[in-house]
């Protein structure tokens, strides 16, 4: 099975998963706003797999490798392991939230602008990937492919771009699914991304040549003004 393959069908059962989460713990499938997230999903996950497979394929090897891996660091595994409970967690939430209880009650228009900052989300992480060679699942200098510094592109504007676009991720999906409960447990994986932005970054400080003097001149981790 030749790598782009091996993503496409990793990337398509994990959505088969999703879909599963979701739809038994709402108890039904007539959920639209569950129909829109995996198809822009699925959408994105095609997009995404064949421009790395014609202009990235070691990225793309790298980025089929499970979250856990030989030279990470300590606290990326806990954080990861901590961020991957919490994910799982939440898209059943949604569906009893949203769905079999109907606790919450998100207007069309909000669920509308849910699907818009998914897709949002997904043209940035598409320019971030573009830019970015080193963009792997886990937080370890890649002495062994040549890692430097990346300061092109959305790089230019904040030093976590990838980051930056999951904070819209998050948010965007509980909105698109309808579920006020899965908008605040978002607001927990946020947290825990910005500590992960805040602890690799300075990991890249001691670590990697150069970036030091990157961040000189990209004051911000994931915000403009802000962060």
């Amino acid at each position: 099975m030749n790598v782009l393959t091996k993503a496409l069908v990793a990337g398509f059962s994990e959505m088969v998963a999703f879909a599963a989460i979701l739809f038994l713990s709402a108890g039904t499938i007539y959920w639209p706003g569950a129909w829109a997230f995996i198809v822009i999903m699925l959408v994105f996950i095609v997009v995404i797999t064949t421009m790395l497979a014609r202009h990235d394929p070691d990225l793309l090897k790298e980025r089929v490798k499970l979250p856990i891996q030989h030279g990470q660091k300590a606290w990326d595994k806990l954080l990861m392991a901590a961020f991957t409970l919490l994910f799982i967690a939440w898209l059943p939430l949604m569906g009893f939230d949203a769905m079999r209880y109907q606790w919450s009650h998100v207007p069309v228009w909000l669920q509308l602008l849910g699907a818009i900052g998914l897709t949002v989300s997904f043209c940035f992480c598409y320019l971030v990937f573009r830019e970015n060679a080193y963009l792997v699942m886990v937080v370890r200098i890649q002495k062994e492919r040549g890692q430097h510094v990346v300061t092109t592109g959305p790089y230019r504007f904040v030093r976590h771009p990838l980051y930056a676009s999951v904070l819209i991720f998050f948010p965007s999906i509980a909105l698109l699914l309808g579920s006020w409960l899965g908008l605040a447990w978002a607001a927990l994986m946020m947290a825990l991304l910005v500590e992960r932005t805040r602890l690799e970054d300075v990991t890249l400080m001691k670590e990697l040549e150069g970036y030091p003097d990157y961040a000189v001149r990209v004051r911000y981790r994931l915000v403009p003004g802000v962060w």
